[in-house]
């Protein structure tokens, strides 16, 4: 079984690379656990107990120049959900977005270049990741199906981000989480081989991405257990 092209759909990469290419750091990742305040007070979203209820926030498209975005324009695109499912098959984790028809490999349990849909006993303590991405467009909503505990990776906005600037947020299954616009992330890293998500999202699903290996020769190491 071949490897998905590019991890997240977002950025367009030649192929894996190798953990232990000369040079190539791997940042480890700080876990916090996802409260109020650590969450919602830090300004990464809103920390939700009810998917039906919790709402989109739409950002009204940006000016080109000085004149003003007509009122009630420029944020009719509407919203868009579906189920986010995510798998562990062997040394990758996958996720499957059919709110908006998304398939991606989103990190790595082992070398990239080595890493096998087929490989058995493998360590998932701990996941390598290459990118992330924002939506300038609106907010997403994450809402665990079956209750199951989550790892979410995050970042606050700005352009000029820095692989130290990642937090990973541990998330019990009890609730879910919708991130602002703007906000860092990759899906979500469930702790489970298998788990369903409902998601939400603006239907417009502008991306802006970053791809670590690129910029900064780094895998970001996120970790799994607590």
């Amino acid at each position: 079984m071949s490897q998905l092209p590019s991890p997240g759909s977002t950025i367009p990469m030649d192929g894996p690379v190798s953990l232990h290419q000369p040079g190539m750091k791997v940042h480890e990742v700080p876990m916090v656990i996802a409260t109020s305040e650590s969450f919602e007070d830090a300004g990464y979203g809103v920390i939700e107990h009810d998917f039906e209820k919790a709402e989109v926030d739409i950002v009204v498209w940006p000016k080109a120049g000085w004149r003003d975005v007509v009122p009630g324009t420029g944020n009719e695109g509407g919203i868009t959900q579906g189920e986010f499912v995510f798998t562990w098959e062997g040394d990758m984790a996958v996720a499957r977005n059919h709110a908006v028809d998304g398939h991606y490999v989103t990190g790595w349990f082992t070398d990239p270049v080595t890493a096998s849909f087929e490989s058995e006993n493998v360590d998932r303590s701990r996941i390598f990741v290459r990118e992330a991405n924002y939506h300038p467009d609106g907010s997403q909503i994450f809402f665990p199906k079956d209750g199951s505990p989550f790892v979410a990776l995050l970042a606050l906005p700005g352009d000029d981000i820095t692989p130290q600037d990642f937090v990973a947020f541990y998330c019990d299954g009890t609730f879910g989480i919708k991130i602002h616009p703007n906000i860092w992330h990759q899906p979500l890293f469930p702790i489970a081989e298998r788990a369903v998500f409902d998601d939400k999202q603006g239907k417009v699903h502008a991306c802006i991405a970053v791809d670590f290996v690129k910029e900064f020769n780094t895998y970001l190491s996120v970790p799994l257990a607590t």
